[in-house]
């Protein structure tokens, strides 16, 4: 496949990195610029205003009558991501399973309720799992009806909302141990939704809220946390293996790396840790935090059980440090479609769809069944494809090439009256603009390879 003058992967055309080339598109009816199109103003587009609304209208966010500010999706209080926004966060999740598991004897994927058990931590602070009903009862019984029940002890009796991931993956760490044979180093891992207190008064952009009394919202966000368990001997060594590993992972699939960054910190206690940051045109912003907890954690889950905790380093047995790798899927999201905001160019790893299928000028029925055809072939090959050719109302190829550009779908497969005489087919490939025949017993093995050979981008 011709790549042009612009150099890049054979197979999944990314191009070098670098300024990208703009080109000029007619802007079809009802639909407007793209956001790496010339935009109405600079400050606009910095701000990133173009791209909110482009997410918004190919539904990679979620939002009422438009979409809501940056500040709600980066606070995790807004009403989720759309169909393409959460399949990109998916396919962020699993090259995260991919890169956090880099020997498979030494991490084992875990799971934690959403919420701790009832009375477990009665004088915990956090949000409370509540019944509207029981609250309402005991707000009656509190202070009136020494027969009605407590607020203090309706509170006690609720579990807690998770903020972190931390705790959960802890109380599994006996387990863990028992099935490596107490040998360190050895991790756990998982994914889920975390909830937290987001300040009513925030109206900036910055994640960096000023927090004050009046928290009155609940925000969550899709988190991923690695615990590595390794000797005190190695932690320093172990933490600066998986900063490096963690940044090179955020950068392999950008289209502008330097906009991934990462800065150190030591917590109240002098314990070492790193940040990583993206930069959006307002300011950087926190997507992972890697931390050494050194053995307090773990102490303090497990009371009087020392020996419950000892690991195998070598010959001697020691308490294990915690290595906390702690990552927020839902800003990585954001940070990933900013990335691609001069060039709507996800990574073909995280695009959410590989392919778009249209029709060209032929017999309708005929061209559909060419098309429910080669797409039930695709998809059963593990490859993603948008149903184009279901839409009825007929647009020019110009407007399908905005729309699925925007949709950041890597390729477009035309099928026209010709593909039913000689079974050519036009493929467009996202990245190049460029377009070629390509017979249609050859599109499956193309894609196939051009996925498989994406990961190694």
């Amino acid at each position: 496949m011709a790549l042009g003058s612009r150099q890049g992967c054979r197979w999944c055309g990314r191009a070098v990195l670098g300024q990208p080339r703009r080109r000029r598109v007619p802007e079809p009816a009802g639909c407007s610029a793209r956001p790496y199109s010339q935009g109405s103003s600079a400050s606009e587009a910095a701000g990133g205003a173009e791209l909110l609304e482009v997410c918004w209208r190919r539904l990679f966010l979620r939002g009422g009558a438009g979409p809501l500010p940056w500040s709600a999706y980066l606070s995790g209080r807004h009403p989720g991501f759309g169909p393409l926004g959460a399949a990109l966060r998916a396919n962020l999740a699993a090259q995260w399973w991919d890169s956090a598991l880099p020997v498979r004897e030494q991490v084992f994927p875990v799971d934690a309720p959403l919420h701790g058990p009832p009375g477990a931590l009665r004088d915990a602070q956090g949000l409370r799992l509540l019944h509207p009903e029981t609250l309402r009862e005991a707000l009656q019984g509190y202070g009136q009806s020494p027969g009605g029940p407590a607020l203090d002890e309706v509170l006690g009796a609720t579990g807690l909302l998770r903020e972190s991931l931390l705790p959960g993956v802890l109380a599994q760490y006996v387990s863990c141990l028992e099935l490596v044979n107490k040998r360190l180093p050895c991790g756990l891992a998982q994914i889920g939704v975390c909830f937290h207190s987001v300040p009513e008064s925030e109206h900036s952009v910055s994640g960096n809220e000023q927090h004050n009394k009046n928290l009155t919202r609940i925000g969550e966000r899709t988190t991923s946390l690695l615990a590595w368990f390794s000797s005190p001997r190695t932690a320093g060594q172990w933490l600066d293996y998986w900063l490096r590993q963690r940044l090179q992972w955020w950068r392999k699939f950008a289209v502008g790396p330097s906009n991934f960054s990462s800065s150190d910190f030591q917590d109240e206690v002098g314990r070492r840790g790193f940040k990583l940051h993206y930069s959006f045109p307002w300011g950087t912003e926190t997507i992972e935090t890697l931390k050494n907890l050194g053995d307090t954690e773990l102490l303090q889950l497990y009371p009087g059980e020392r020996s419950k905790l000892l690991g195998r380093d070598g010959r001697k047995n020691v308490i294990p440090h915690v290595l906390s790798v702690n990552g927020n899927l839902d800003r990585g999201v954001l940070a990933y479609l900013f990335d691609s905001l001069q060039v709507l160019k996800l990574h073909p790893c995280l695009a959410p769809l590989k392919v778009a299928l249209d029709v060209g000028k032929g017999p309708t029925t005929e061209l559909r069944q060419v098309c429910q055809g080669l797409f039930n072939e695709l998809t059963e090959n593990g490859i993603s494809v948008w149903p184009g050719y279901l839409e009825t109302v007929h647009v020019s190829l110009e407007h399908l090439y905005t729309k699925y550009d925007e949709m950041s779908i890597p390729f477009m497969v035309l099928i026209s009256d010709g593909t039913l005489e000689n079974g050519v087919v036009q493929l467009r490939s996202r990245d190049t603009t460029m377009k070629e025949m390509m017979h249609i017993s050859r599109l499956k093995d193309f894609l196939t390879k051009y996925v498989a050979s994406a990961k190694n981008v």
